[in-house]
C-alpha cells in the first residue's frame, strides 16, 4: 500500500459540527435549569429529584465510562498490543453483576446521597472523612487527564488550539452542571452517547470501504499477530493477559461502578430499586457496543498502517494521536466528518467531566458542608451546590495543566483509579461483607491499602516496565511487506511505553523494579483492595470487632438477593425505619425528604449516628 498520502486538515464544517455539539450540551443545561420549576432544592440539583428511569441512566453510565480516554486510548492500545483488550467484555459482565448485587442494594435501601455517608453509618465520621478526601483527590486528578489528553492529541494532529479547547470544554461542562444539575448531566450524556457512536461508526464504515471490507481488516490483523485473544500466561507482570484483564480489570472497574460516587449517584437517582438495577444491566449492553467499536477501530488502524506506522515514522508524536491521524487520513474528502469524530472524543470528555463535577459537588455538600452547618436552608444548600460546581469545574481545568506531565493516556487514567479506587473499594467491601469489621480495622486497612497501591503505582511511573513485560507487537515502517516477521522488534523497543515526565532514566534495574514495579497496571487496584480487606479484618478481630452489634441494614443480607424476585409478587416493600412521602422520591425510593434535610431532630439517630 505504500506510505499513507498526506492527511487532510480541519475545515470550517468540522468546526461547525464541533461547536454545534458544545452548544446543544449547553442548551440542555439551560432547559433543565428552568424545566419543571427548575432546581428548587439541593436534592433536585444533586439527585434529579430521585425520579429518573433506567434507560437514560444506563446511557449516562455508559457515556461517563467512555471518556475521550476510551475514544483515543483504546484503539491505539489494540493497534500496539493486539485485540486481547476485547477480553474486557467478560470483565464488564462481572463488574455489572458485582455492582448490582453487592453494592447497589445496600446504598439504595439507605437512601443516601453520598456513598461516603455509608462509611459514617457503618464505622465513624473519621473513616467517612478519609473516604471523602481520597475520592475528591482521585476525581480531580482523573478529570485533569480526561480534559487534557484529548486536547493534546487533537491539537497536534488537527491544529485545534490546545488551551483554548481545554478551557472551552471545562467552561461548557461547568456551565451545564451548574445550571441543570444531575438531570442536565444525564440528558447531555444521552445526547453525547449518540454522538460517540456516530463518530465511531463513521470511522469504521469508511475504513472498511478504504481497506476493501471488514474481512481485509481482520486478515491484516491476523497476519500481524493482532488477534491474540487467548494469552493464558498467569504471570502478573505481563501487562495484558487473560488473567490480568479478568482479575485486575474486575477489581479496577468495580471500584468505579460499585463504589465511585459519580456512578453510584446516577443509579440511586432512579425511582425504584428495580429501575436502578435495570439501568446497570442495560448499561452493560452499551459497554459492549463501545468495546466492539473501539477494538474494530484499533484493527482498522493496524490494517491501514501495518506497513508504515505513523508513530515510528514520526508523523505523530504519541500513540494517542493515531486515531485523529487516521480520521484526517480517510475522512478528508468529507467535510464535517472529522469534526464529528472530534465531537465524539469530546462528548466522552464532557460526559465524564460533568459527572465528576456533579459528584464532587454532592460529596462536598453531604460530607463536608451539611454536617458542619445543619441549619442551612434549602435555598442556601441549592445555591451552595451550584457554587461548588463552579469551583470544582475551575479546579479540574487547573488540574489539566498538571496532567500535561503524565504519561500514556489510558494507562495513566486507569492507574489513578487503581491506586486510589482500590483501597476505597476494599473499605466499602469491608463494611458491607464483613460483619465483624470495626472502625479501627477500617481506618488501618484503608491506610495500609493506600500505602501499598501508591508504592507500586508511583514506582511504575518512575521506573516503567521493560518492553518484554509490556510486550508491544511489532510495528513496521519499511514499505509494503506485511508478512509476520517475529524477529523485527527493533521499531518498538526504541520507544518506551510510558512517556511520563517523572521517569528516571539511565539507572541500573534492580529486582524491585523488574518485579514489583513491573506489576501489570491493572493489578494496582487489586493490591489496594486486598491489602485493605486483609489488614482491616486482622485489626478488627484483634480489637474486639466480634463483640459489636451492627444494624443489618448496613450489611448485605440474604433478603437483599431474594428481593430481586419481589417484582413477581406485585407487593411493594415497606421500609419500616423511616416514613417518606411517596410523591417526594419516586415509588419506593427511601430518599431523604425536605423535612429531614433541615431537621435536627434526634429521633433519626440510629446506633448513635445521625442519618
Amino acid at each position: 500500500m505504500g506510505a499513507p498520502r498526506d492527511i487532510g486538515t480541519f475545515v470550517v464544517w468540522d468546526y461547525v459540527v464541533f461547536a454545534g455539539m458544545l452548544l446543544i450540551s449547553a442548551v440542555i443545561g439551560i432547559y433543565y435549569a428552568f424545566a419543571g420549576g427548575g432546581q428548587q432544592t439541593s436534592k433536585d440539583f444533586l439527585m434529579g429529584g430521585r425520579r429518573m428511569t433506567a434507560v437514560p441512566v444506563a446511557l449516562s453510565l455508559t457515556a461517563s465510562f467512555m471518556s475521550a480516554v476510551t475514544v483515543l486510548g483504546t484503539p491505539s492500545e489494540v493497534y500496539r498490543f493486539g485485540a486481547i483488550f476485547s477480553i474486557f467484555a467478560i470483565t464488564y459482565f462481572l463488574v455489572v453483576v458485582l455492582s448490582a448485587e453487592i453494592f447497589l442494594p445496600v446504598f439504595y435501601k439507605l437512601g443516601i446521597t453520598s456513598t461516603y455517608e455509608y462509611l459514617e453509618l457503618r464505622f465513624n465520621k473519621w473513616v467517612r472523612l478519609c473516604g471523602t478526601i481520597l475520592f475528591i483527590v482521585q476525581t480531580i486528578l482523573y478529570t485533569g487527564i480526561v480534559i487534557y489528553a484529548p486536547a493534546l492529541a487533537l491539537n497536534q494532529v488537527t491544529g485545534f488550539d490546545l488551551w483554548g479547547v481545554v478551557v472551552a470544554t471545562g467552561v461548557v461542562c461547568t456551565f451545564y452542571c451548574t445550571m441543570g444539575g444531575l438531570k442536565a448531566v444525564i440528558w447531555t450524556d444521552v445526547f453525547q452517547v449518540g454522538i460517540m457512536v456516530a463518530g465511531f461508526a463513521s470511522v469504521i464504515i469508511k475504513a472498511a470501504l478504504v481497506q476493501g471490507g471488514i474481512s481485509t481488516i481482520i486478515n491484516d490483523a491476523a497476519d500481524g499477530g493482532r488477534l491474540n485473544f487467548w494469552n493464558f500466561n498467569p504471570n502478573p507482570l505481563q501487562r495484558h493477559t487473560f488473567w490480568t484483564i479478568i482479575i485486575g480489570g474486575t477489581f479496577t472497574w468495580t471500584s468505579i461502578y460499585g463504589v465511585n460516587q459519580s456512578q453510584v449517584q446516577r443509579y440511586i437517582s432512579c425511582k425504584s430499586r428495580f429501575q436502578a438495577k435495570l439501568s446497570l444491566y442495560i448499561n452493560l449492553l452499551g459497554l459492549w457496543v463501545i468495546l466492539v467499536c473501539s477494538v474494530l477501530c484499533g484493527l482498522a488502524l493496524y490494517s491501514r498502517y501495518h506497513d508504515c506506522d505513523p508513530w515510528t515514522a514520526k508523523k505523530v508524536s504519541a500513540p494517542d494521536q493515531l486515531m485523529p491521524y487516521l480520521v484526517l487520513d480517510i475522512l478528508q474528502d468529507y467535510p464535517g466528518l472529522p469534526g464529528l469524530f472530534v465531537a465524539c472524543a469530546y462528548s466522552g470528555t464532557l460526559s465524564t467531566v460533568s459527572s465528576s463535577i456533579n459528584a464532587l459537588a454532592a460529596v462536598t455538600m453531604e460530607d463536608l458542608v451539611k454536617p458542619r452547618f445543619p441549619s442551612l436552608s434549602e435555598k442556601s444548600l441549592s445555591w451552595l451546590s451550584q457554587g461548588m460546581s463552579v469551583l470544582f469545574g475551575a479546579l479540574c481545568i487547573g488540574m489539566a495543566a498538571l496532567a500535561s506531565l503524565m504519561g500514556a493516556l489510558l494507562q495513566a487514567a486507569l492507574s489513578i483509579f487503581g491506586m486510589l479506587g482500590g483501597p476505597l473499594m476494599g473499605l466499602f467491601a469491608l463494611g458491607i461483607l464483613v460483619p465483624f469489621a470495626n472502625s479501627i480495622g477500617a481506618l488501618g486497612g484503608l491506610l495500609s491499602g493506600f500505602a501499598a497501591s501508591l508504592w507500586v503505582g508511583i514506582g511504575a511511573q518512575l521506573y516503567p516496565p521493560l518492553p518484554e513485560r509490556t510486550m508491544p507487537l511489532k510495528l513496521e515502517t519499511y514499505g509494503c511487506n506485511s508478512t509476520y516477521n517475529g524477529t523485527n522488534w527493533l521499531t518498538t523497543t526504541e520507544m518506551p511505553f510510558s512517556t511520563s515526565a517523572f521517569q528516571v532514566h539511565n539507572i541500573e534495574r534492580t529486582p524491585l523494579m523488574d518485579n514489583w514495579y513491573s506489576l501489570s497496571y491493572l493489578y494496582f487496584s487489586t493490591v489496594g483492595t486486598l491489602v485493605t480487606l486483609f489488614v482491616g479484618m486482622l485489626l478488627s478481630v484483634s480489637t474486639g470487632g466480634r463483640k459489636q452489634n451492627i444494624d443489618c441494614r448496613f450489611l448485605l443480607t440474604k433478603e437483599d438477593f431474594l428481593s430481586n424476585f419481589d417484582i413477581f409478587k406485585k407487593k411493594k416493600q415497606v421500609l419500616s425505619y423511616k416514613s417518606h412521602p411517596v410523591e417526594d422520591g419516586g415509588t419506593d425510593n427511601p430518599a431523604f425528604n425536605h423535612i429531614e434535610l433541615n431537621g435536627t431532630d434526634q429521633s433519626t439517630k440510629i446506633s448513635g449516628t445521625r442519618l
